[in-house]
């Protein structure tokens, strides 16, 4: 990847955090500044020192208790490497190609995304390669960040995270479960059910909900589950949707059980409650934490984990009634 040399440490300086910057683009305004900011600018253009600037682009929607912790890893890191954080964010592929491009222009000194959507990246990604921006990947993406001309990969293996669960199923003696993807065409969704279909010795299907309706997605899985009794294992793909699976599996009046990606506060406590059988953890906080302080090694030491080759797995971990006590701490600072 042709990226600039890394150039020598720079003093630490403030750290400057943006949330959610579709707004700004709709009405023309930047997310990330411009040169032209005056030194009192709100945006993260306005580099104090004139430090280390990084975008972290992400897919996540606002709100969401999972994109939290990975900004807050993000912003823990910034704060120790001394790096001027812009953290902006669009579910929409065409919106988050978008402010990867804006964050080219504005000349930032590396990238950190997410590519849940791979194609739609590879414009904008190209984009920063030509102007020498190191960009590196996390959360999403890990079957496509070298293809897409990546620095390095933070996250998860979806899909063996996704055989350990058809795993875990099949010692729990499930016979049919159900795979809630609340984001079609999401690649690392439809990998984590791929995954537990092919290790799972039951029944495996996917339902497909709108994640941004949460009404609609337990009216969805009730009805569902009404169908089909024989339906004994509910796995979700979020921390939120399998409480709501909780609340629709009893609304139905259903036997299954509820098992999910990814966790939460309140699914730690449903957890150590027994109300869900158990999470999948990724570790987000650590995903952002290491994306942007591998940018900072990169730039101020040429380091590069995993040499390139390789992503830096993060998950899966297994949090279930056993263990659940350890973890809950962690998810009450929203970190875990």
């Amino acid at each position: 990847m042709n990226t600039r040399p890394p150039f020598r440490r720079l003093p630490r300086h403030r750290l400057v955090v943006l949330a959610a910057a579709v707004g700004l683009l709709a009405t023309g305004c930047s997310a990330f500044g411009s040169a032209d900011d005056s030194p009192d600018s709100d945006g993260a253009g306005a580099s104090g020192a004139g430090g280390i600037r990084v975008a972290m682009v992400t897919h996540g929607s606002e709100g969401d208790a999972f994109w939290d912790r990975v900004k807050r890893g993000a912003e823990a890191a910034a704060a120790k490497d001394g790096i001027e954080l812009t953290y902006v964010s669009d579910p929409d592929p065409a919106g988050q190609a978008e402010l990867v491009r804006e964050a080219v222009r504005d000349g930032v000194d590396g990238i950190a995304l997410t590519l849940a959507k791979p194609a739609a990246m590879k414009g904008p990604v190209n984009e920063a390669r030509a102007a020498d921006i190191p960009v590196v990947g996390l959360n999403s993406g890990i079957d496509s960040w070298k293809s897409a001309g990546l620095l390095e990969f933070f996250g998860q293996d979806e899909g063996v995270a996704g055989r350990a669960v058809g795993d875990k199923l099949d010692e729990l003696k499930a016979e049919h479960a159900l795979c809630v993807v609340h984001e079609r065409g999401n690649v690392a969704l439809e990998a984590r059910c791929a995954g537990v279909k092919k290790t799972f010795g039951g029944i495996t299907e996917n339902l497909y909900v709108d994640g941004t309706d949460m009404r609609a997605v337990s009216g969805i899985i009730a009805a569902r589950l009404r169908q089909d009794p024989t339906i004994d294992e509910v796995v979700t793909n979020g921390a939120d949707f399998a409480l709501t699976a909780v609340e629709a599996a009893a609304e139905a009046d259903s036997d299954a059980d509820v098992a999910t990606f990814d966790l939460n506060d309140d699914l730690v406590d449903a957890v150590r409650g027994g109300n869900v059988q158990f999470a999948v953890d990724q570790q987000p906080y650590l995903q952002g934490y290491l994306a942007v302080d591998a940018l900072w090694l990169y730039r101020t030491n040429g380091n590069i984990s995993g040499g390139g080759v390789a992503p830096v797995l993060t998950g899966p971990a297994f949090v279930t009634k056993a263990n659940a006590d350890s973890v809950a701490g962690f998810a009450a600072d929203g970190t875990r």
